[in-house]
């Protein structure tokens, strides 16, 4: 691949050197390197395991290693002789030093496995297990090809080899070393009472009991033959009361036909493979190669922060923002409306981001790595660029795992002729999972000189993600458009996770799409460092934005309803009390009171639409507006309804709203404990109505009561 050593160096104010075979002949000039105690970046990823192995055996290697690939994503392709601006980004961006550690997450397993399916395939996989983890196997009966021993299928074992238990109601919960299995145990033969003499089984009239010495209550008509055999063993008893049992285990392997967990991100630990069908199942080997080495003690960073201050879910338990709860994957986020918060479970949450992606407020944020530490790898990748004579540059953003791999194979298919590449004016960027940057991430990333962006998602990224990327980047398009940057910046590229010569084409075709497309991005790149906070981001990327529009601005742009986290009310001035519940409700302080005079007043800017007021409005009076306002105004306090202040009839202290007494007034106007004097009463503050009451004669006092 083409590459100018000197180009580049004059950009990274660096010498380099050029080496082509510094992993074979010239490795004598890596082991100098990494004596030198500098940072030593180098660019190959293909011979990583070799470096890694000659710095370990190099006296005096004291220097830093860092690897960076720019072979697939820039010089193996058909633009490559355009490339250097963008190599010269990936190596800057080599140079960023590693996320700032953040607290971790412990799993402690023992190695106690639990297998669920059917007694004859579960005794095969647990053979494989079972010199190195304690095995536990949960009977579902015996498999079609057990029963008939078809395809060299065997029955379930005779000899008792492990621990079976069996029953209904099967539920569990947990995670790695802490999966927790509750079930009602039914069966009439008690399993450890069973001594497998096969008696049972070759007396039931109605073959109700199988080699798993469960009874199958739907072929069962009661003839008791069985319990007559069983009288030594006495295992079998049809009077027995059903039980509740639980157990806790380290792992679980599901072989049932029905996974018993669901979600798309299952927890640590937890393994399903319901089609399988015996050894030769695909995917059955990875599968027994983990579970052999999850046992001992492993650590994951803790991947978000969350602030319960600024969290929009719930006020006073009702509840208003719900989008990380329905988005996330993992089932770790929780609603606690009692405490007005969300609660995210550390040991089930996968770190995918989603969550931080979705929140209006910037409660929670993704902290390993920071947004903070993203914006400075997007300020040098970007900024890099433009310094080495790159223009139109684009950004693609993919994950560790499956988008990696595709990158990859499409750099490999661009070299050997069968692909285009990754265009010269794309710089692909790895991240942990593509769900956890979000739109303040890519206003900032046009702002700070990008043109364009693109979110590569592959099989592993659940549907929900897709929907609320999707959500995000319509609500992202739409400011732009309005504030008149023409094109198209923000793209959703789907490929399928399994790699052949189809998909790679697909993928190709769309980079290729993109890397021709023109967007209208801000002449001047912005300078600001984006913010940990996601609505500060937000505010210095829009008012960048805005300053540099290359066309007179609109007033106000109307947002999408799903997903903008900006937006104004209305308030129904006919309706509303000015009781101001809302106000209460409200956790970014857009709506506000006034301590002087009966006023709602609201501050556009920190609206989030969360929709906490519309729905705590007693009056249905509120209803949300999506936009983002461009004036001045959208930081500044105005009124949205008003009204006189009501005075008390017998001290004249303004003590509520004209309105508000009003309508309690017509309420209770045919109520008949509030006629006459007590209704007079409504009308007074607190302080004279006690007064009233006890200047009263006619009022019973409780002193007078005996």
């Amino acid at each position: 691949m083409p590459l100018k050593a000197q180009t580049l160096g004059a950009v990274l104010h660096e010498e380099l050197t050029l080496h082509s075979a510094l992993c074979r002949r010239e490795a004598g000039a890596f082991q100098k390197a990494i004596q030198s105690g500098d940072d030593v970046v180098v660019a190959c990823t293909q011979e990583k395991r070799l470096f890694a192995e000659l710095g370990t055996e190099t006296v005096g290697a004291v220097s830093p290693i860092k690897f960076v690939n720019i072979r697939e994503t820039g010089g193996w392709s058909k633009d490559a002789a355009n490339a250097m601006p963008k190599v010269a980004a990936l190596l800057a961006a080599a140079h960023l030093p590693d996320a700032e550690p953040v607290s971790t997450v412990t799993y402690t397993s023992t190695g106690r496995l639990l297998i669920v399916g059917p007694v004859d395939q579960a005794e095969q996989v647990a053979a494989m297990l079972s010199d190195t983890l304690s095995v536990t196997i949960f009977a579902q009966g015996v498999s079609a090809q057990g029963m008939s021993a078809q395809n060299g299928a065997l029955p379930p074992a005779q000899e008792r080899q492990y621990p079976v238990i069996s029953g209904e109601a099967l539920q569990l919960k947990g995670w790695l070393g802490a999966f927790e299995l509750n079930w009602n145990k039914t069966n009439p033969i008690d399993l450890d009472l069973c001594t497998r003499c096969n008696a049972c089984v070759a007396v039931c009239p109605e073959g109700a009991i199988d080699l798993s010495y469960q009874v199958d209550s739907n072929k069962c008509t009661s003839h008791r033959d069985c319990v007559a055999v069983c009288k030594v063993a006495g295992a079998i008893d049809f009077s027995r009361a059903p039980q509740a049992l639980n157990e806790t285990f380290d792992m679980v392997l599901d072989l049932g036909k029905t996974p018993l967990i669901t979600l798309h991100a299952p927890p640590q630990g937890y393994f399903a493979l319901p089609g399988f069908v015996g050894l030769a199942t695909p995917g059955l080997l990875p599968m027994v190669v983990k579970l052999r080495d999850m046992v001992g003690e492993f650590e994951k960073p803790k991947f978000f922060a969350y602030k319960q201050k600024i969290c929009a879910h719930s006020r006073n338990e009702t509840v208003g923002c719900n989008a990380c709860v329905d988005i996330c994957s993992a089932g770790a986020i929780s609603s606690e409306k009692s405490r007005q918060q969300i609660k995210v479970n550390p040991n089930l949450c996968i770190g995918c981001g989603a969550c931080t992606t979705v929140c209006p407020t910037g409660a929670l944020t993704y902290a390993y790595p920071r947004a903070s530490e993203q914006g400075v790898r997007l300020k040098t990748l970007l900024s890099t660029y433009a310094r080495a004579g790159g223009q139109d540059a684009s950004l693609l953003f993919h994950s560790q795992g499956s988008g990696q791999k595709a990158i990859e194979a499409l750099g490999r298919a661009a070299q050997l002729g069968s692909a285009q590449g990754v265009p010269a004016s794309m710089i692909p960027q790895a991240l942990w999972h593509t769900a956890s940057v979000g739109i303040d991430l890519w206003l900032s990333a046009i702002a700070l000189g990008a043109r364009q962006l693109a979110v590569l998602v592959t099989d592993e990224e659940a549907p929900d993600y897709l929907a609320g990327l999707s959500a995000q980047m319509k609500v992202a398009q739409t400011i732009l458009t309005g504030l008149g940057y023409s094109g198209v910046h923000f793209h959703l590229i789907r490929s399928p996770g399994a790699l052949n010569a189809q998909s790679l084409a697909a993928l190709d075709a769309s980079l290729q799409v993109i890397g021709k497309a023109k967007a209208v991005g801000p002449l001047v790149a912005a300078r600001f460092a984006v913010a940990q906070e996601k609505r500060s981001t937000l505010d210095m990327a829009l008012d960048h934005l805005m300053t540099q529009a290359p066309a007179a601005l609109p007033e106000a742009i109307e947002l999408p309803a799903l997903g903008s986290p900006f937006g104004s009310l209305t308030v129904n001035k006919d309706s509303c009390t000015l009781c101001l519940s809302c106000v209460s409700a409200c956790p970014a302080s857009a709506l506000q009171d006034n301590p002087e005079l009966p006023q709602l007043k609201f501050i556009e800017k920190n609206c989030v639409q969360c929709g906490l007021c519309a729905i705590t409005c007693p009056e249905d009076a509120i209803t949300l507006q999506p936009r983002l306002l461009l004036t001045p105004a959208r930081k500044e306090a105005r009124v949205l309804n008003e009204t006189q202040p009501y005075a008390c009839i017998r001290c004249a202290k303004p003590f509520g709203t004209l309105k508000a007494i009003e309508s309690m007034l017509g309420k209770l106007s045919g109520h008949a404990m509030f006629q006459g004097a007590a209704g007079d009463r409504l009308k007074m503050c607190g302080d004279c109505r006690v007064i009233d009451i006890y200047s009263a004669e006619n009022e019973v006092k409780i002193t007078d009561i005996r």
